[in-house]
């Protein structure tokens, strides 16, 4: 028998069916026949291909294989991403193709190439599969099954950018130096154990993401480049993922995004301009985690008070930290456009300082424009089970610890 049919045979009978006893039967096929190795990791990175068509980018697979399997899985994942990349990449200039027999790809945008090296991570950071628990060829088989189970069931995500568009965007700079800036603020702010700290470092990283947003505004027009919005999909993480998913919203708004928020395959869609991506996918990251710790320490002093509503404590906790959060830096932003606008326009930029405020009125209708397009049919949510007065109270207040109101600049 040709190991195209057994791998055909192995499909047939495990992937389209939800049963234990289908998984054994196509894993039993593909473990007795070592020949059908390359041919199954073949389909998979026609698999993985396939999710790209379809819309998904590689930090989506990864994240949805994390959080519905396990670690083999992911590294397979990873794996497969990298090998789908590669043998793309390695296809030759001869037939100019893609694999697939489509089109030959553009270079990856930045976004895709990062999320590429993070898969690649992933593929080299653990174990080999061939040693671990699940070394076995039945083992190996099984998990490839339970990964094309998933990526063959994936549905249609609005599409986002994937290749280099090279007459639609400024040059991309892989870490400017405001950014590795924002980037230690941030994780200062994290590593402190003194919340006036904490608060001194937000603030002072808010404050530069709102000039850097502004100057990237300014240079778009004086220059007239053709920036456009953009997209990007952040992960939003059970448990509390709607008091998450308010917390992102918050932030996005803060910094000139729109963020919709996918509660089943759990992650948020944010749109808006490059810069202010970057900023709305770092301040989340870091926010979540001064939250995560203020809240564990406000927990464990409710416990020593005798109180173990663990559950009603945190959802209330992080919506009220969400809602207040969303508040100050909303104020914060609007501190930075104000300021600027005082500030006295240096020799040759004053028309652009004018026109500061059309400017960032028309960015706003364009990111709204794109968004609207993008999802046409969103609905509101409300956050439940936040009925605990006391963790709402200290959510609220270790917000106000995180303020990010806007403070005069400091000299570069």
């Amino acid at each position: 028998m040709s190991t195209t049919s057994t791998v055909e045979r192995a499909f047939e009978a495990a992937l389209y069916a939800d049963t234990d006893a289908a998984l054994d039967t196509g894993a039993s096929l593909l473990a007795a026949d070592p020949a059908t190795d390359a041919e199954v990791a073949r389909r998979g990175r026609e698999f993985v291909a396939g999710a790209w068509r379809r819309g998904w980018q590689p930090a989506d697979v990864v994240r949805l294989v994390r959080r519905d399997l396990d670690d083999a899985h992911v590294r397979l994942a990873a794996r497969l991403v990298v090998d789908e990349h590669e043998e793309g990449r390695d296809d030759g200039p001869g037939n100019g193709r893609a694999p697939g027999g489509g089109r030959r790809r553009q270079p990856p945008s930045p976004r895709w190439a990062a999320q590429l090296d993070e898969a690649r991570a992933l593929a080299e950071a653990g174990p080999a599969a061939e040693n671990g628990p699940r070394g076995d060829r039945f083992s190996r088989a099984t998990t490839a099954l339970e990964l094309y189970r998933l990526l063959l069931r994936l549905p249609t995500l609005e599409p986002l950018d994937r290749a280099r568009d090279t007459g639609a965007h400024p040059p991309h700079h892989p870490e400017s130096r405001m950014l590795t800036r924002i980037r230690s603020l941030l994780a200062k702010a994290e590593a402190t154990d003194f919340p006036e700290e904490a608060e001194a470092l937000s603030a002072k990283a808010q404050e530069l993401m709102a000039r850097h947003s502004i100057d990237e505004a300014l240079l778009a027009a004086r220059t007239h480049a053709k920036d456009a919005p953009g997209a990007c999909r952040i992960g939003v993480d059970a448990p509390y993922e709607t008091a998450k998913a308010v917390l992102l919203d918050a932030v996005a708004r803060a910094n000139r995004c729109e963020a919709v928020w996918n509660e089943s395959l759990g992650f948020s869609t944010v749109v808006g301009f490059e810069a202010d991506l970057e900023s709305v996918e770092l301040l989340y990251t870091s926010l979540l985690v001064q939250a995560t710790t203020a809240m564990t320490k406000a927990e464990a002093a409710q416990r020593k008070g005798g109180r173990n509503r663990t559950k009603t404590f945190r959802q209330s906790f992080l919506a009220a930290y969400a809602h207040r959060i969303g508040d100050r830096l909303a104020a914060a932003a609007e501190a930075e456009v104000e300021r600027t606008g005082r500030s006295e326009p240096t020799e040759g930029e004053g028309a652009a300082e004018q026109d500061l405020l059309p400017v960032l009125a028309a960015r706003g209708v364009a990111v709204r424009d794109r968004f609207t397009r993008m999802f046409p049919d969103t609905v509101t949510t409300r956050v439940r089970g936040v009925s605990d007065a006391a963790g709402w109270q200290q959510g609220a207040e270790a917000a106000d610890r995180a303020q990010v109101r806007a403070r005069p600049r400091l000299p570069s």
